[in-house]
């Protein structure tokens, strides 16, 4: 569905798995580059969802990312070694994040 146009330059880890990326392009462009289509999960059906603008507004590209969730995909600029994974429903607010 992606191709990519330069070859990669670096690595990321998704979910455990390596895969080609170039360094400073966002991490939803090396996900889809990388055939990887579902980012997350909704938190009440479980759907299945993906990037669907590309640039920050929709918040379908939800991420974890370096151990963070509710990253944009879209908005994080891959370096690398960086490790991500997707989001699986919602994420739990513990007291000192509520704070």
């Amino acid at each position: 569905m992606f191709k990519r146009t330069d070859p990669p330059d670096c690595t990321i880890l998704w979910d455990g798995k390596e895969l080609p990326a170039r360094a400073g392009e966002s991490l939803a462009t090396a996900l889809l580059a990388a055939g990887v289509l579902t980012f997350r999960e909704t938190p009440v059906t479980g759907a299945a969802r993906g990037p669907l603008c590309l640039m920050g507004a929709c918040f379908d590209c939800l991420v974890q990312v370096e151990g963070m969730p509710n990253v944009q995909a879209c908005m994080t600029a891959v370096s690398a070694g960086l490790r991500a994974g997707p989001q699986h429903g919602v994420r739990n607010l513990d007291v000192e994040d509520a704070a």
